[in-house]
């Protein structure tokens, strides 16, 4: 994805990457919305622009709650742009379909991954307004990769057999 530009507030925060403990521990569900949260939000959205990046969920920048942020395109070229707060994954379906994928928590690393092509999440926004996002193609692997984010996993976690093997082997060789 090519960076976007923005005209949105915020400050970049540091990624976590693959081995912090953050990454693996379910988030908690945001039960305060005020200034804060508002703040969380907009620096998410400077990170992953800064990163260029297509998505990122608290835990990502080492917030244990349950939020996230995107920016991408589904699969008719439509851009979506929002966030959603105590997300839940509440359909994904339709083919599955195994394409590239990567995540800023393991940077320069994509695998090929399967993801249903139609996925729908429901929450609130940093006010505290029902929000339900509805997605397809690429925006709806964003969608299932955020949710993933907050309960723990990452993307090489729905990796299977060889594709599985070879994700832990380039990553085992990275580490010192």
């Amino acid at each position: 994805m090519s960076k976007r530009t923005t005209t949105r507030k915020g400050t970049p925060r540091p990624v976590r990457l693959l081995g912090d403990p953050i990454l693996r521990t379910e988030c908690d569900p945001v039960r305060t919305f005020d200034a804060s949260l508002e703040r969380l939000v907009d620096d998410m959205f400077a990170t992953m622009y800064a990163e260029n990046g297509a998505g990122v969920a608290a835990n990502q920048v080492g917030v244990g709650l349950r939020v996230f942020v995107y920016d991408c395109d589904d699969d008719r070229g439509r851009r979506h742009v929002g966030h959603v707060v105590n997300p839940v994954l509440t359909v994904a379906d339709g083919d599955t379909l195994v394409e590239s994928e990567g995540c800023l928590s393991v940077p320069d690393m994509r695998f090929d991954t399967p993801r249903f092509s139609h996925a729908v999440v429901e929450g609130v926004d940093v006010k505290g307004k029902p929000v339900r996002v509805e997605g397809t193609g690429y925006f709806a692997r964003c969608l299932q990769h955020e949710c993933g984010h907050l309960n723990g996993d990452v993307y090489i976690d729905v990796l299977s057999g060889d594709a599985r093997r070879e994700a832990m082997r380039a990553i085992r060789a990275l580490r010192p």
